[in-house]
């Protein structure tokens, strides 16, 4: 059996060997023609509560929705490949995959130009989609104890800068690091406050994706970060719908130890970019992601790992899609997507 690092190399050699022509071609850059587009909401659950405001000009009692993920969808004149919802990480919303910082294409629309329908979703709990303050307000009334209060975090700047390995220690770079860091004002905006702690455990999000998998009948699921684990987690719920799954740098990947059989069910391709090994945040997550891979091949998948600098590509940081050479990657997995999951 074929390795998945065998696959990767293969993969990558035939990535670098072209990928200038598969990211700037004409379709890059003439008018994109878009047949539909819209928003929709997945799940969701009525809560009633009597501590939904403590201001005199809204009632205090009555019923809120939650849970719910929303979803903002595009779909090319000219389909020609398999749909995909993309799915941000910690602190952020579906922002991350659309125009850079800088002012540069962002995956989704590289991926429409290419004829693959989007689908951009703010996690539950995150973005447009509805969280549950009425704990706040419990608190705030004096009706509940403060340990009561929801856990909700905020990453700032200095720490997210490691995390995001633009450099071991804010405010220093790492040696080629790619992010267009003189936009760094406009991505710290794209932060918010991360509910994900206060929310239903499992996160909705999961269920809410196998839902959609499902309702679209057939799609990739490319998460990043935080959610990289959470297409795995629809997978084990249903492998109904779902394609094939991208995890880009993801925060966890499936136990190795555990019941590998939905994971062989569709082709899996794990991405990471520069710097991961020398970082302690990250190097133990390259390390699970590799013996995941293994092992699910050994299962009798098709999974690969992709680590880029082995790829001969140096330089990206935790936020690729967003580097001065987001397009290019973007190209590398448009062809895997074509190949693997047409």
């Amino acid at each position: 059996m074929v390795s998945g690092r065998t696959i990767a190399s293969l993969v990558a050699a035939f990535a670098l060997a072209g990928c200038v022509s598969i990211t700037v071609g004409d379709e890059m850059t003439v008018p994109l023609s878009i047949a539909k587009q819209g928003s929709f909401f997945v799940g969701g659950r009525d809560v009633q509560s009597d501590n939904l405001s403590l201001l005199p000009a809204y009632a205090p009692s009555g019923t809120i929705t939650v849970d719910q993920m929303y979803v903002r969808y595009q779909v090319p004149a000219d389909v020609k490949g398999t749909p995909i919802v993309l799915i941000h990480g910690c602190c952020l919303t579906g922002k991350t995959w659309e125009t850079t910082p800088d002012g540069r294409m962002g995956w989704d629309e590289f991926f429409l130009r290419k004829g693959n329908p989007t689908y951009v979703v703010d996690q539950s709990w995150r973005g447009r989609s509805a969280s549950d303050i009425s704990t706040i307000n419990l608190v705030k009334a004096g009706k509940a104890p403060v340990d009561k209060l929801p856990t909700v975090f905020a990453a700032g700047h200095e720490g997210a800068w490691a995390i995001f390995r633009f450099g071991a220690k804010y405010p220093g770079v790492f040696p080629g690091m790619r992010y267009p860091l003189d936009a760094q004002g406009e991505f710290w905006k794209q932060m918010v406050p991360d509910w994900l702690n206060a929310a239903p455990n499992p996160t909705p999000t999961i269920a809410n994706l196998s839902t959609l998998a499902v309702q679209l009948k057939g799609v990739v699921l490319m998460s990043h970060s935080q959610s990289g684990i959470f297409p795995f987690q629809a997978a084990a719920l249903d492998t109904n719908g779902i394609k094939a799954i991208v995890a880009v740098e993801p925060a966890a990947c499936p136990d190795p130890k555990a019941d590998l059989k939905p994971f062989t069910k569709m082709p899996i391709l794990v991405l990471f970019g520069d710097n991961v090994d020398i970082v302690p945040r990250w190097a133990p997550r390259l390390k699970l992601c590799r013996e995941f891979v293994d092992a699910t091949n050994k299962a009798g998948g098709n999974a690969a790992l992709w680590l880029l600098p082995d790829m001969g590509i140096k330089g990206n940081s935790h936020m690729l899609m967003q580097d001065n050479n987001s397009l290019e990657i973007a190209g590398m997995l448009s062809g895997w997507i074509a190949k693997h999951a047409p």
